[in-house]
């Protein structure tokens, strides 16, 4: 037995596999030409980020426009930043988008042949393709310690050297095989380190499917891929992964762009084919005029969380992030008229290659419009389920009367333009809580309405009284009501022709407009509110008359 294979065997008496085991063990999927296997690989140390929504997305939509596999993978092995219970929740959020893996790490179990799907369980895989490696002399146990490598790279930013472990500062990389195992046997710790070929004078041309052909320097650092507790770095974890789980097209973001070069040289130092690779451009924010990455610890809107938490429907965040994906989404919207991303072809060459800003106008645009178009039983069952999580305020409003929630958010909802009143679920409450008895009491004495002060206080109390005693409640046809309410208008001194009331406004104590408004305010106590007849119809005649006396009584 040569030395290589004696120190393959010291560190991994173990295993009797090899790659040629594996390769049998997952086989290439069988699947048509051109259909792309992508995946999600999230690392359970938090919440689901918006940038890795966005790239899930971008991952799931172009294998399904393939007919393809989108997978879902769990990279655990840095165990130090684990969070327990966050790798369910990142796969439960990312349902809740319906971006759902068609096999993979699936929570709280896995599905598929190329499992297992969690990188703490593939320990066996990993170990048979490094004994592999140190039987070919492409990679090497080190013994650094903190306080060596410390040292290095003191020495390096003195000399103002490239910082790292390459070239003659790899201080174990010719050490003697014979050294080496006698080290092991004493009990001394190491890590495994990949052998470079490279220098990171020369160039080396890679193609990325959105930033085309690239010249980046070729990789020299010997990076360690087999940490001391024996489990692997996610430098070669994932290349180990995505080859035997047969993935042919990684999207990730532009940071990881300067690693391509590692991941590149190692997979064919190991005789893998190389996946293409797509990497997407940052979510950006401005943040004092200047342009910066999306942070987890400076901005809300970097957790998928803030979003659900905030009630935001997940196909409206999933519309806004297409739109950066891709720039003719945005026309494809106005010419199909519709918000399913599954009729949408999207394309690797339509993404910008700058960093999109993030416009939570923009959101709030494309949320509203979809919430308009869902009918009255589709929204109000949706706000209910948010609520029961949410809002305990708009959950005990619902549950008072959940017909009279439907009828409220079908207010104008019918029609062909219909309005956009709601972003997110938790607009609702605010704008609708004046229907409840108690909450409209309050809103009348916090005074956030403005009356117009040209009109007389006994005009007002005129025109609210007669139409409080008018038989307001038994038009069922709006325009009938409408004319009610110019015949009471008029008899208080409201000019109710517009073209006359602009020719002469001083013969008049305002126009039916402002009689309207009167009315409005007198209801709900805003100045701004759905149309006026519908939710009348809502409140019924006893509540209407009390508005009106406590109005009359409290205000006037």
């Amino acid at each position: 037995m040569n030395q290589l294979n004696e120190l393959a065997e010291l560190i991994f008496p173990h295993i009797n596999k090899t790659i040629e085991d594996l390769e049998k063990e997952y086989p290439e999927r069988d699947l048509k030409e051109g259909a792309k296997v992508t995946r999600f690989a999230p690392s359970p140390t938090g919440f689901l980020h918006t940038g890795s929504l966005f790239t899930s997305l971008v991952a799931y939509k172009i294998a399904k426009d393939s007919n393809g596999v989108f997978y879902s993978r769990l990279e655990d092995t840095d165990t130090k930043r684990e969070i327990e219970g966050s790798g369910e929740h990142l796969i439960e959020q990312l349902h809740m988008f319906n971006i759902i893996p068609d096999e993979g790490y699936l929570g709280t179990k896995e599905e598929g042949i190329y499992g297992p799907y969690k990188q703490s369980q593939r320990k066996e895989i990993y170990e048979i393709v490094i004994k592999d490696m140190i039987r070919k002399n492409l990679a090497y146990p080190c013994f650094a310690s903190e306080e060596d490598l410390n040292k290095l790279r003191e020495e390096q930013t003195k000399n103002k050297e490239i910082t790292g472990y390459y070239g003659k500062y790899a201080i174990y990389r010719d050490l003697d095989t014979s050294k080496a195992i006698e080290m092991i046997k004493s009990g001394k710790p190491y890590v495994i380190r990949f052998r470079s070929s490279g220098n990171h004078l020369n160039k080396i041309k890679v193609h990325d499917e959105i930033r085309g052909d690239l010249e980046l320097s070729q990789n020299d650092q010997d990076i360690v891929i087999m940490k001391s507790d024996g489990l692997p770095t996610y430098h070669f974890a994932h290349i180990c992964d995505d080859h035997f789980m047969r993935t042919n097209l990684v999207t990730r973001g532009e940071e990881w762009l300067s690693s391509l070069p590692i991941h590149i040289e190692i997979f064919k130092a190991l005789g893998f084919k190389t996946p293409k690779y797509a990497h997407l451009p940052v979510i950006m924010k401005l943040d004092n005029g200047n342009r910066r990455k999306l942070s987890k610890r400076k901005d809300p809107e970097a957790s998928v969380d803030y979003f659900i938490s905030k009630g935001y429907e997940p196909n409206a965040l999933l519309v806004y992030l297409m739109t950066i994906a891709n720039s003719n989404y945005e026309d494809y919207i106005v010419t199909s008229k519709n918000y399913d991303l599954s009729t949408f072809k999207f394309n690797l060459k339509k993404m910008s290659l700058d960093g999109a800003l993030f416009d939570i106008d923009k959101l709030n645009f494309y949320s509203k419009e979809i919430l308009s178009k869902m009918d009255k039983n589709t929204i109000s069952n949706k706000a209910y389920e948010w609520a029961k999580i949410y809002s305990n305020e708009l959950k005990t409003f619902i549950e008072k009367d959940f017909n009279r929630f439907v009828d409220i958010m079908n207010i104008e909802r019918e029609k062909k333009n219909p309005r956009k009143d709601y972003a997110k679920y938790s607009d609702i409450y605010s704008l609708i809580r004046f229907f409840d008895h108690d909450e409209f009491i309050k809103i009348i004495n916090e005074k956030t309405f403005t009356l117009n002060d040209k009109i007389p206080l006994n005009v007002l109390k005129t025109f609210l009284n007669s139409y409080k005693n008018s038989n307001f409640i038994d038009f069922d046809i709006e325009n009938d009501w409408f004319s009610n309410v110019k015949n009471i208008a008029e008899q208080a001194g409201f000019c109710i022709d517009n073209k006359l009331y602009k020719e002469h406004p001083e013969d008049y104590v305002g126009n039916v407009n402002d009689a309207c408004e009167i009315l409005r305010i007198c209801l709900t106590g805003r100045n701004v509110t759905p149309n006026l007849y519908s939710l009348m119809k809502i409140l019924t005649k006893d509540e209407i008359i009390f508005r009106i006396n406590y109005f009359l009584n409290e205000v006037l």
